[in-house]
């Protein structure tokens, strides 16, 4: 078996002279003062150089004489400048071989280029003082064209003052290095304008529509970006933005101006909502979660729409849970349009539920949106035991009117709203009255009595209207909405013995709650906090609700 061995050796003494060190100062590969090199005088150079060239043409491939072509070398700050000569070629001589190359090619006129690329640091044997990096053909696109649109707000008119962006791309190519055979796009025109009185935006110094259509087998693109329209410059759009690609070849077929209507600035919908609010029940979607509608008292309602409203156009009432009177609120609207402050200017007192009504008209398109909810005043995270305030009766008879009589109405009315968690059975309520039985004076043995197993079903009365007291009846002050909860219930009563004045004021009513006729998990009553409703409640005394009677 044979072996080869590559042996590097230097024979000082066969050169020029003994003891006299070989240089090589021109950098040429070959000792200075040796004539003729042989194995023996050839110096191997410590920084190899090499050359980058190239040749710069038109997209019509016409050479381009005159182009600057600057070459900055590594991380250099300093950049190295040739011009083309009359065929479009251009040479960078002395370029340290490895070293990574940044050209830009400019020209008057034409589209900027910028490409990078490699000296090669090895091209064969010793010496390698000949790397190459070439460049080319480059082409550059001539800036020569111009293209117009017409941009028109979605009310119609003239939408002046939009800032837009035109990048035409590609607007040159370039073939990389000894390697490489295939353009790669690598320049892209990007131009800025603003669109005049009349809407019209020119984009002036793009190539022109033909030589795009030439460009890129025919794929050459324009692409648009118009900004959304903000003509008082307070940050809030009047219009969307706009984005659209235009091909070379379609803008030679039809080069007539392109009319542009903006879309409004939030076209998630063609009408009016409230797409977000602390009181949810004012959404699209009414939600009865008394917890998602809920404002702490001093807190403003806040409302915010899926488009921008008319200033002036925003209308908002408020009433109490009854709807008996209106209450004075102050709506301001903020933020162009988008969102709204509602303040009551009465004190929200805890463990209410109020009404509101709200109407406003879009700024986009003219939708008027009529929305009624409610809320419920108080402190998530603070929860407060319901007691029993009052009880009073509805009085129907004229004949006896200081009497509560078998058939007519008795309300309980509690300290904050509550609600039934199930379907069916509703909780008793029971009076500490002999109102009938075999035996006079015994309490407990007629149902309705405290005692007796079976009472009278409490069942919500959440008012839709003022409890009417007069003929004709109060109306509300706008029709409200129900919400599930409530502060106010009834009973029907009956029975054989009739409860007289006399008697109003120490007469003892308890709610059973304690004694669901459904027992299980969900099967209770809860509080707007959400609190379960479990103990017996009592109360003493009776009210009167007078009998209507005319104006």
């Amino acid at each position: 078996m044979m072996k080869k061995h590559l042996v590097f050796a230097v024979v000082p003494f066969l050169a020029l002279g003994c003891g006299e060190d070989l240089k090589d100062e021109n950098g040429d590969g070959i000792a200075d003062g040796v004539r003729a090199p042989d194995s023996v005088t050839v110096v191997t150079p410590a920084t190899p150089k090499g050359t980058v060239s190239g040749q710069v043409l038109g997209t019509d491939l016409k050479p381009l004489g005159e182009a600057s072509v600057k070459m900055t070398i590594g991380s250099s700050a300093d950049p190295v400048e040739v011009k083309t000569d009359a065929e479009g070629n251009f040479e960078f001589t002395d370029v340290p071989a490895g070293a990574q190359v940044l050209l830009t090619f400019t020209k008057q006129g034409y589209a900027t280029l910028r490409a990078s690329s490699t000296v090669p640091s090895s091209a064969g044997n010793v010496p390698i003082n000949n790397g190459n990096a070439s460049f080319g053909p480059i082409t550059l696109a001539k800036l020569d064209g111009t293209l117009n649109f017409l941009l028109v707000t979605p009310q119609g008119r003239p939408a002046a003052g939009v800032k837009a962006t035109l990048e035409a791309t590609p607007a040159g190519s370039i073939i990389l290095s000894n390697y490489e055979n295939t353009a790669q796009v690598v320049s892209t025109v990007v131009v800025e304008a603003t669109s005049n009185e009349q809407g019209a935006l020119v984009f002036t110094g793009v190539p022109s529509a033909p030589e795009m259509a030439r460009l890129a087998n025919g794929n050459g693109q324009y692409k648009l970006w118009v900004s959304p329209m903000d003509s008082d410059n307070n940050g809030v759009p009047e219009t969307g933005g706009y984005v659209n690609s235009y091909s070379g070849a379609a803008v030679v077929e039809n080069s007539t101006i392109r009319i542009i209507n903006l879309p409004f600035a939030r076209p998630t919908s063609n009408t009016l909502n409230i797409q977000s609010s602390n009181v949810a029940s004012l959404q699209g979607a009414t939600d009865f979660d008394p917890l998602r509608n809920m404002v702490r008292p001093g807190e403003p309602i806040y409302l915010f729409f899926n488009q921008p409203v008319q200033t002036g156009s925003l209308l908002v009432r408020m009433t109490d849970e009854y709807a008996r009177e209106s209450l004075t609120v102050n709506a301001t609207v903020t933020n162009g349009g988008y969102s709204a402050t509602i303040t009551p200017a009465v004190a929200l007192q805890e463990g209410k539920e109020y009404n509101l009504d709200v109407r406003a008209v879009s700024a986009e398109g003219g939708s008027i949106l009529t929305r009624t909810g409610y809320f419920f005043a108080g402190e998530p995270n603070s929860a407060r035991t319901v007691t029993i305030t009052d009880a009073r009766y509805q009085e129907t008879s004229t004949a006896t009117p200081t009497q509560l009589n078998s058939g007519e109405t008795v309300y309980i009315n509690f300290s904050y709203p509550i609600s039934r968690t199930f379907a069916s059975g509703n909780v008793y309520a029971h009076v500490n009255f002999d109102i009938g039985g075999p035996t006079a004076g015994v309490v407990g043995d007629y149902p309705g009595e405290v005692g007796n197993p079976i009472g009278f079903e409490l069942l919500p009365a959440e008012p839709t209207a003022p409890i009417q007291t007069r003929v004709p009846a109060e109306t509300p002050v706008f029709q409200i909405k129900e919400s599930g909860y409530t502060t106010r219930w009834y009973f029907t009563f009956s029975g054989v013995n009739s409860v007289s004045s006399l008697s109003f004021t120490s007469l003892n009513m308890v709610v059973s709650f304690s004694k669901l006729p459904t027992r299980y998990i969900n099967g209770t009553y809860e509080s707007f906090w959400g609190q379960p409703v479990m103990n017996d409640l009592t109360v003493t005394g009776l009210g009167l609700i007078p009998v209507p009677v005319g104006p």
